[in-house]
């Protein structure tokens, strides 16, 4: 039976939150210990090392170099492509059963070494300890998951009803071949690995192009598992996404693309891919995600839960809250709730304990935060944060402040497209209809909240929001956090292409293509 790994949860569960710290700070000081390794790509099997390298650099502090990756040719790719191509039917053809037991044997592999992979990737990506655990215990859960979702469907192959006395049938589902798999800096263990994972466990070989922004948490799963599949049923490529990405998807000899990423880079790759030939491309591609706030809510719980789903890893989450609704007659009550909880909100190097919010991924994201809050500055107005933090020990990374912004006029730039930022509009709404209204008037639809004591308005709000993943009164998060087997995690509209959930039931199908097999005797 598939259980989540929940490693903070039961920490707190348990009462052993201080053994958890305790076992952070010693992985701290051991991943220390490899930083500014020189890592490599896995092609055909091999390791193989480059003389044309990029750094990785922690965002926390750019003085801190945590590795050294190979910067990708055209040629290398296409060799990947062409190893994983020639290793699809050796693998594909090992039974499902043999397939469970090498990803069971990895997620057990993960888990045990769990601490110091979120060592690593609080370094890498900026993540808080918790958020960082929380990331691996996700990758975990899609490792056990979906081995557990193939094992119970029996590989995907079932009898189907017989036409005739003397012939049987059965629907088999079968793998594609070749995936390319773009995972993002946000999860850069929890979505490499679910994407790859699911195309590797139905049978399919894969090349992976990690974000260049954190290629060593992806590098720690192909390396504990490459070598237990056959050699190039899993490739991993690190570079530019104009050289590896561009290769991948305009290659004729790949099969199917899984990518999470921006909805301006899903949506050019998927016409390019599919511009010649029908191929199954899988993709996330961001939300503007609502949360609604009505005159009967916990304020308290609203307030909670509207800033740990906005400024959670400074808001660089497909799922962060970015939008909220609130009736005006308890808008200023709200408001107050959560400008005070953003006031207490501890920033700083996210590897320290006690500390909520690290720094955004990089300059660019900077820049942006920049621009979005001179914007805000102009047309509406800052409640809360707005600037850029440059002293003491932000002074080497890329801190900003979490964001609160009102009276913005409607349909406004900052109200309708996602900024990946720790930067949230508020905006008020007389009726709970006028605020359904609001909420569902973006292109995107993946995830949404509400916040209200009204049962009716509760039943309404889930038949009538527009967004793959739903919550009602959820002060953990009002938007975030959906856990693998409990909340498959769907974008409607222009949040994803294909309407199957990451950790879901009907995930592993888009990895696969049905047959039906007809025997007469």
């Amino acid at each position: 039976m598939f259980e989540n790994e929940k490693t903070w949860a039961s920490a707190v569960l348990n009462n052993s939150t201080d053994e958890f710290d305790r076992k952070f700070d010693q992985a701290i000081d051991m991943v220390k210990k490899d930083f500014g390794k020189r890592y490599p790509m896995i092609i055909g099997g091999k390791e193989i090392y480059s003389d044309n390298q990029f750094q990785v650099r922690s965002p926390a502090d750019t003085r801190i170099v945590i590795a050294t990756f190979p910067l990708a040719t055209k040629e290398d790719t296409l060799h990947a492509i062409d190893s994983a191509k020639d290793a699809f039917s050796r693998w594909s053809q090992i039974p499902y059963q043999k397939r469970v037991e090498i990803f069971r044997e990895c997620a057990n592999t993960l888990s045990s070494d769990k601490f110091q992979l979120a060592a690593i990737m609080t370094f890498e990506n900026g993540k808080n300890r918790l958020e960082s655990m929380g990331d691996v215990d996700e990758a975990i859960d899609f490792l056990r998951f979906y081995s557990d979702q193939l094992e119970s469907n029996q590989g995907f192959s079932k009898e189907t009803k017989s036409v005739s006395t003397n012939e049987k049938t059965r629907s088999v589902l079968k793998p594609y071949g070749l995936w390319g798999i773009i995972s993002p800096f946000n999860f850069p263990s929890a979505i490499a690995i679910g994407m790859t994972t699911g195309a590797l466990i139905t049978g399919n070989s894969a090349v992976l192009k990690p974000s260049s922004d954190t290629p060593l948490s992806a590098f720690k799963f192909v390396e504990s598992i490459y070598h237990k599949l056959p050699p190039a049923a899993l490739n991993f490529v690190t570079g530019a996404g104009s050289v590896v990405g561009k290769t991948i998807l305009e290659s004729s000899l790949v099969d199917g693309i899984a990518f999470t990423g921006s909805k301006e880079v899903g949506m050019s790759g998927f016409e390019a891919f599919v511009k010649k030939q029908p191929r199954p491309f899988i993709s996330e591609m961001g939300g503007k995600n609502p949360a609604i706030i009505t005159e009967s809510a916990d304020l308290e719980k609203a307030a909670e839960g509207v800033l740990r789903a906005s400024f959670g890893y400074g808001g660089q989450k497909c799922s962060a809250c970015s939008r909220v609704y609130v009736q005006k007659n308890i808008a200023n009550q709200f408001m107050e709730k959560l400008v005070l909880k953003a006031k207490s909100l501890k920033i700083g190097y996210p590897w320290q304990k006690d500390v909520f919010l690290g720094p955004v991924i990089n300059e660019a994201a900077v820049k942006k935060f920049q621009r979005a809050s001179d914007v805000a500055k102009k047309d509406g107005k800052v409640v809360f944060g707005g600037s850029v933090l440059k002293d003491s020990d932000y002074q080497h990374g890329y801190f900003v402040e979490p964001t609160i912004v009102t009276d913005l006029p409607q349909g406004h730039d900052l109200i309708t497209e996602e900024l990946f930022l720790p930067f949230v509009c508020v905006i008020s709404f007389d009726s709970f209809d006028e605020g359904i209204k609001m909420a569902n008037k973006t292109n995107y639809g993946l995830t949404a909240g509400i916040f209200s004591k009204d049962q009716k308005e509760i039943e309404a709000f889930f038949e009538k929001i527009e967004a793959g993943v739903t919550y009602a009164n959820r002060a953990a998060s009002a938007t975030t956090g959906a856990m693998v087997g409990a909340q498959p995690f769907v974008g409607w509209k222009e949040s994803g292409i294909s309407g199957k959930g990451a950790g879901g039931a009907y995930y592993l199908l888009q990895f696969m293509r049905e047959q039906t097999q007809t025997r007469c005797e």
